[in-house]
């Protein structure tokens, strides 16, 4: 593989530019396409106009730009939560979050959650999700211990699977649940546009909070967590959140303002999604409406290389593993793009 391929020097868009050829680019991580977005870009400078490059001073200065609480408020009613808290990063959200809400209680990892969620070193949480799941309601209703903290991601990306979390409806009443999961991947795309919050299972026993970077889909240098006014008044009266700078505010206010375009890009990626959905064969391994498609082949990578085509490939879980091979959509590619693919594909399927 091409070493350049580690220094490109342009926006990541639906075709990348090596050595004088195109090659269709289907990796990463902007999967409403929001980086080349021209409306969504609009907004960005308008908010950049207004509000300058960025804002260095902490959440608790005696002066402040208000734009911070107004995107919160947005945030909370968009994603259906009561209370939001934007971070300038989803690292940041999560290590405040977790640091914040772990102590009180006795704390479980599920399998492969995201680092930013760790509290010191990596978890010891192995096997399957839903192995766990039966393996922690076992524990939890067994056990004497009534206040707990579950710590998992929403989905993993990588096979993928989006996790399913109905099992918390047979907690047993008497046990205080704090559920803390990283939506990073999943926020904008999963249950339909909106945030893991809104398909977690509702009880009076069991907190949920949510944090996602901002990054991904929403196409915002920021991090953000969902929860009650409870929870975000406990997270915002950390020394962490005052202490931290917040992100810039021009992307803040372009995300303030794009609801229509984040809607209409995510019905462009699900039209995506089922172009290539109806070409693929059984050989590939997807979750219904997310844009990752993962194939066991330890060659695809190269050989769809050959044909200008770059795809998302490398080792995992360790350096000396064989690579996870997927296709990543966004809204930025074509039809004509996918077609391409697909017909690429099938030359040596």
């Amino acid at each position: 593989m091409n070493q350049r391929l580690r220094s490109i020097d342009q926006p990541f868009s639906n075709e990348i530019l090596l050595d004088g050829k195109n090659y269709l680019y289907f990796g990463g991580t902007a999967y409403l396409g929001i980086p080349q977005q021209h409306d969504f870009l609009s907004l960005y400078l308008e908010g950049l106009k207004k509000y300058g490059l960025n804002n260095g001073t902490s959440r608790n200065n005696n002066i402040q730009l208000g734009i911070y609480q107004e995107a919160e408020h947005v945030a909370a009613i968009r994603y259906q939560a009561e209370a939001a808290l934007i971070t300038s990063s989803g690292y940041l959200a999560a290590q405040l979050t977790v640091k914040k809400l772990a102590a009180p209680g006795h704390v479980i990892y599920a399998p492969n959650t995201h680092p930013s969620l760790w509290i010191n070193e990596q978890p010891e949480a192995n096997g399957t999700f839903k192995n766990w799941s039966k393996e922690t309601l076992q524990l939890i209703n067994t056990s004497t211990e009534k206040n707990w903290i579950l710590i998992s991601n929403a989905m993993n990306n990588l096979v993928p699977e989006v996790y399913d979390f109905s099992f918390l409806n047979n907690i047993e009443p008497d046990k205080n649940i704090t559920l803390i999961v990283d939506d990073s991947h999943g926020i904008g795309i999963n249950n339909q546009g909106l945030s893991a919050l809104s398909s977690l299972p509702e009880r009076e026993n069991i907190s949920h909070v949510v944090v996602a970077s901002m990054a991904k889909a929403l196409g915002v240098d920021a991090g953000l967590i969902l929860g009650s006014e409870k929870i975000i008044t406990q997270l915002k009266s950390t020394s962490t959140f005052v202490g931290a700078s917040p992100p810039a505010a021009a992307g803040i206010y372009a995300f303030m303002h794009a609801e229509s375009i984040y809607k209409k890009q995510w019905l462009k990626l699900q039209d995506n999604i089922n172009l290539l959905t109806r070409n693929l064969n059984q050989s590939w391994k997807y979750a219904p409406g997310f844009p990752a498609f993962l194939i066991d082949d330890a060659t695809i990578d190269q050989q769809l290389w050959k044909h200008n085509i770059l795809i998302s490939s490398f080792p995992y879980p360790t350096p000396a593993s064989k690579p996870i091979n997927r296709v990543i959509l966004c809204s930025w590619h074509e039809h004509s793009d996918i077609n391409r693919l697909c017909n690429t594909i099938g030359l040596f399927s």
